[in-house]
């Protein structure tokens, strides 16, 4: 089917990270298999047809949640723009509405505790506290953190390079925490590890470079130390927009979830600031 070949051509071609690849590639192939059951051809894909198919994803036992269904909506858009250009993309809004979820970040004192369980001397547990410092002090994604190189930890300017989602880039502050575990973990550790002249920051027993798989057995869903991050900087002091560009989101709007740690933090300082609070 012509679908199928301009998918393939969308996954290699379209700038897309190894991880939204995978993704895209099996959202893409569902609804190339739903056109072909549907008898309806991709140039006939617009408003009424993706409606069709969002209901669908939405019926029945097997039905998928509204963020899977933004995410499949996601990927289409994107193949289509790819595929036929800008103009060709319905731009009416079909994903279901979803509830803005808070997210779970731990207090800082689970984070202690979660960062002492991993101390230790050998090289393998100097990697570990060095990259779970890393990922809350400068609230790094799991990819993010296992993409670095050694070129990326600048001690002098105190501050990392961070590859993140579409080929962005950012800089990051380091942390003095997470500088002296780096530190010791280049020192003590690293060395250890290193079979040949790798460049990546973070190796495994093998001297290879790190997966997110990694990440995942160390702590069972690290993004929290990114919920952390964001929520600790604003209860801190620190505004939506400064947290944006720290978390590398393209968008404030997907930033404002954490709108409702802001509110909390302003309600305090009015409370200690107004003489009629």
């Amino acid at each position: 089917m012509e679908a199928d070949r301009t998918i393939e051509r969308f996954l290699e071609h379209g700038g897309l990270s190894a991880g939204t690849q995978r993704a895209y590639g099996f959202d893409l192939r569902a609804f190339s298999a739903w056109l072909e059951r549907s008898r309806l051809r991709l140039d006939e894909v617009g408003t009424g047809v993706l409606a069709d198919y969002v209901a669908e994803l939405g019926r029945g036992r097997d039905r998928l949640a509204p963020a899977s269904i933004s995410r499949r909506l996601a990927a289409i858009r994107a193949y289509l723009r790819f595929t036929y250009g800008a103009t060709s993309v319905p731009d009416a809004s079909l994903a279901p509405a979803r509830p803005r979820r808070l997210p779970d970040a731990p207090k800082e004192e689970e984070i202690a505790a979660l960062l002492e369980r991993v101390e230790g001397d050998t090289p393998l547990a100097l990697r570990n506290r060095a990259l779970l410092e890393l990922l809350y002090s400068g609230g790094l994604r799991s990819a993010e953190v296992v993409g670095l190189e050694l070129g990326d930890v600048d001690f002098e300017r105190e501050a990392i390079h961070v590859r993140g989602k579409g080929g962005k880039e950012r800089l990051v502050p380091l942390g003095e925490e997470a500088a002296h575990h780096l530190a010791r973990y280049l020192r003590d550790g690293r060395p250890q590890l290193a079979r040949s002249a790798v460049d990546a920051l973070f190796l495994s027993a093998r001297g290879r470079p790190l997966d997110t798989s990694t990440v995942r057995r160390l702590l069972r869903n690290p993004h929290r130390l990114r919920h952390a991050f964001a929520t600790h900087l604003l209860e801190g002091g620190a505004d939506l927009r400064t947290i944006q560009e720290l978390l590398g989101h393209s968008s404030l709007s997907t930033t404002q979830i954490y709108s409702h740690v802001d509110a909390r933090r302003l309600r305090r300082v009015y409370d200690r600031s107004h003489p009629r609070s």
